[in-house]
């Protein structure tokens, strides 16, 4: 089987391995997004799918947008493949695209569809409390997310399950998913079942408006945002007219009401009252702050001589 590869990020890696590794099967192409400045010193950096394509002697394309750039389909399609195979590509697919390969185009979408259609489903799984999360294999068609599905695989969601931790495990149980999605699409042992757009829920984007914590909602709903957010664009609170990121939480027991952000050493544990009551408790156990590294809350709250009745509130312009 011929494949082209679509995908750029580490979430991309363990499918583009696993096809690479699997007999019978021929990767001729990998396509993904252009070289960009990254990390410390903003050095231009390729992405992690290049970088396994390189090492293996695969050819790599890098179209800025391929639905414009007719000259990259053209030699796309020069490769004659049987199927395309896409991962978090991150740019949307055109008609000529669509359309070139027999077997069509087959993406890994890192939630249970119609749940969770659209850009960041890892993170909104977390954030929406969900207990589970997983990858279907679907058809791709002009919708995002929305073609017919494939086959599905489930990953449990622990209570401190972060999303990078999650995208983990996402990415290498969908690799042996997508492996098993060809075998079956090619033996024509596969029937595409169309998804039910009256259950699709969505996961937009991220954006910083989401960082800032209100210490009001109850623990667990900021224990999910907190993690949730790792690791871009983080949550954050203020502390003495600072900026303090709130990098690792845990729900803890209840408590007696208190003032919701208010800050309580309970032993070497540093808890914030959260609740409209004030009742729920949230451990602190990593935080940043500004201009510093992270560090264990105790640390932080020993260096800066936490005061009784100090308290985080939401961050103001």
């Amino acid at each position: 089987m011929r494949i082209i590869y679509l995908g750029t990020p580490e979430f991309a890696v363990p499918t583009l391995k696993a096809l690479i590794k699997e007999p019978g099967f021929e990767v001729v192409a990998v396509v993904c997004q252009p070289d960009r400045p990254s990390g410390r010193g903003n050095k231009v950096q390729a992405p992690p799918v290049k970088v396994v394509a390189l090492e293996n002697g695969t050819p790599v394309l890098q179209p800025i947008k391929l639905a414009k750039e007719k000259d990259i389909v053209e030699a796309m399609r020069a490769l004659k493949p049987d199927v395309i195979v896409m991962v978090a590509f991150g740019q949307i697919l055109k008609k000529p695209v669509l359309e070139m390969a027999p077997l069509g185009v087959i993406n890994l979408h890192g939630s249970l569809l119609p749940s969770l259609r659209g850009a960041a489903p890892i993170n909104w799984a977390i954030i929406n409390g969900h207990e589970k999360a997983g990858n279907t294999t679907m058809c791709t068609d002009v919708g995002v997310d929305t073609g017919a599905m494939l086959l599905k695989n489930e990953v449990p969601i622990e209570l401190h399950t972060d999303a990078v931790e999650l995208a983990r495990l996402l990415s290498e149980s969908g690799a042996d998913l997508m492996v098993e999605t060809l075998k079956k699409l090619e033996a024509g042992a596969i029937e595409p079942v169309p998804q039910d757009d009256s259950q699709a829920s969505y996961a937009p984007l991220l954006d910083r408006s989401l960082s800032n914590i209100d210490w009001s909602q109850e623990p667990l709903k900021i224990h999910n945002l907190v993690r949730g957010l790792v690791p871009w664009p983080g949550t954050v609170s203020q502390f003495r007219d600072e900026p303090l990121k709130i990098i690792k939480t845990a729900p803890v027991d209840s408590a007696s009401p208190e003032q919701a952000g208010l800050l309580i050493k309970a032993g070497k544990r540093i808890l914030v009252a959260c609740g409209k009551e004030g009742k729920g408790r949230l451990q602190l156990i990593t935080v940043q702050p500004r201009n510093k590294p992270k560090m264990q809350a105790a640390d932080w709250a020993n260096g800066i001589r936490l005061e009784s009745g100090e308290k985080l509130s939401k961050v103001t312009d």
